[in-house]
């Protein structure tokens, strides 16, 4: 691996520039060592980006080519980053914690968003509408024109990608704000859209903190849609400074995601979506799957298998293990860990009994153990309360009503899931789980191509899958007397 430059500027209007807020330190959470600095925007930056992809849309340069025309640079730009995930990945290891081996798969998953959305470019077709002899009548789809997307520090790449491929697709401009504690990767967004030749001011890229640069951004008169996924409490801030300029937003606020796992289910089986689904990524996903629900008669094996799940993980700093196996890395930063680790000691207090795991490991970095909590009941604040790190707590049920309501007993409702082998169980379940996925028998099944988002406190909107498209174009109708 080439060593990693010291200093990282922003991208405005096709050049990189400094900060109008300084810079900040970014820090290797795999060793608490300062890995790079990067420039930090300040308002003025902002509405300089904003400027910039505006004078872009109002020019009509994207508009007016032939759909598929932009669609094949949208899928270029992905291109661009599967040619380069052996540079790519070990800067995203390095900030972000994850294995290097998920890191891979990070840049892997961004360029397939490109892939999809540059496919769906020439696909986003009006209708006609009949009106009798005398007229003539059909929609058009238009885009929006700057969108501005506000990315979290979980998944850098993958997030960006996922809003950036759709409303490039669909012929908006972009302002991105990356996150300050995982902002260096996002620069090669800013180097593939150059490599495809998008002109200068379509996508333009800067870090800030969120009060300063991104209030600045979800503010300003020039954004015509906005993009974020984080908290509750900084989605709520975002959508009512959205609200003051009648702009749209598609918000995904993260979630406390159940599993509800049946007599029935196979155990065995179920070890691999624990590995998956709750110490991925160090258990710092939207949609991880945080708790588990299961019949009481199966508790205490699910309990076992679930630590040794835990047990049997490798944690360490993520850019030393580059092979696909049972490891974990660090998580974001030592103040994330410190969190997890005190709703862990929380949970102690109110009654739940620590499994496995739970502590801050002696090491330097931000590393949390693999943990398992039982004996967990609905009315705990872990059971109520995003950890957002790798800790998973395992609640049980007598009867189908039972586990449904607790499924269902949180502000939250991104996503749930269902483990059994009767399919009229599986089906009631699905029907029931107040949800916006659901997944059956595989925890994270779907992909690009399956609309995600959430219920509740979860947020509105859909990313991914066809749907998304129409998060960034609005309908206009055009009627035609014939004389």
């Amino acid at each position: 691996m080439s060593e990693i430059k010291s200093y990282w500027q922003n991208y405005i209007d096709g050049a990189w520039v400094d900060g109008g807020a300084g810079r900040v330190e970014v820090i290797n959470p795999g060793s608490s060592a300062v890995l790079a600095e990067q420039a930090l925007a300040d308002a003025g930056d902002v509405d300089r980006a904003v400027t910039a992809a505006e004078r872009v849309h109002l020019s009509g340069v994207l508009t007016a080519l032939r759909p598929v025309e932009r669609g094949r640079m949208v899928q270029a730009m992905g291109r661009y980053l599967l040619d380069r995930v052996e540079e790519i990945a070990p800067i995203l290891s390095l900030e972000q914690g994850k294995p290097l081996w998920e890191a891979r798969i990070e840049v892997e998953g961004a360029a397939r968003y490109f892939e999809y959305y540059g496919n769906q470019a020439e696909t986003v077709e009006g209708r006609s509408i009949p009106l009798g002899a005398k007229y003539f009548d059909f929609t058009h789809y238009e885009p929006f024109g700057v969108s501005a997307q506000i990315i979290p520090w979980n998944y850098p790449l993958e997030m960006t990608a996922r809003s950036l491929s759709a409303a490039l697709a669909t012929g908006n401009t972009a302002v991105i704000k990356t996150p300050e504690l995982t902002p260096l990767s996002n620069a090669y967004f800013a180097h593939a859209a150059e490599a495809v030749g998008l002109p200068k001011g379509a996508v333009n890229i800067l870090c800030g903190w969120g009060h300063e640069a991104g209030a600045a951004l979800s503010s300003h008169p020039g954004v015509r849609q906005i993009v974020f996924t984080g908290s509750v409490r900084t989605g709520i801030a975002i959508a009512t400074a959205a609200a003051q300029n009648v702009v749209p937003c598609v918000l995904e606020l993260g979630g406390k995601s159940g599993a509800i796992v049946y007599e029935d289910a196979d155990l065995e089986a179920f070890e691999n979506d624990i590995r998956w689904g709750i110490y991925f990524n160090a258990g710092q996903v939207c949609s991880a799957m945080s708790r588990v629900i299961v019949h009481e008669s199966r508790r205490d094996e699910l309990v076992e298998r679930a630590v040794a799940v835990a047990r049997s993980l490798s944690v360490g700093p993520g850019i030393e293990r580059g092979e696909m196996g049972p490891t974990m890395g660090a998580m974001v930063s030592e103040a994330q860990r410190d969190r997890a680790a005190d709703m862990v000691a929380a949970a102690e207090g109110q009654g739940a009994t620590l499994a496995a795991g739970g502590r801050k490991m002696n090491i330097p970095g931000a590393f949390l153990e693999p943990t398992v909590l039982s004996g967990v009941t609905p009315e705990m604040s872990i059971a109520q309360e995003e950890v957002f790190g790798p800790v998973l707590s395992v609640l049980s049920f007598r009867d189908e009503a039972e586990a449904i309501a607790i499924a269902n007993g949180t502000p939250y409702g991104l996503v749930g899931g269902v483990f059994t082998r009767d399919l009229d169980r599986a089906t009631r379940a699905a029907q029931k789980i107040r949800a916006g996925q659901v997944f059956v028998n595989e925890w994270f099944a779907g992909g690009v191509e399956t609309p995600f988002g959430g219920y509740g406190k979860s947020g509105y909107g859909r990313e991914k899958g066809r749907e998304a498209l129409w998060n960034y174009v609005q309908t206009k109708n055009v009627a035609i007397r014939v004389r």
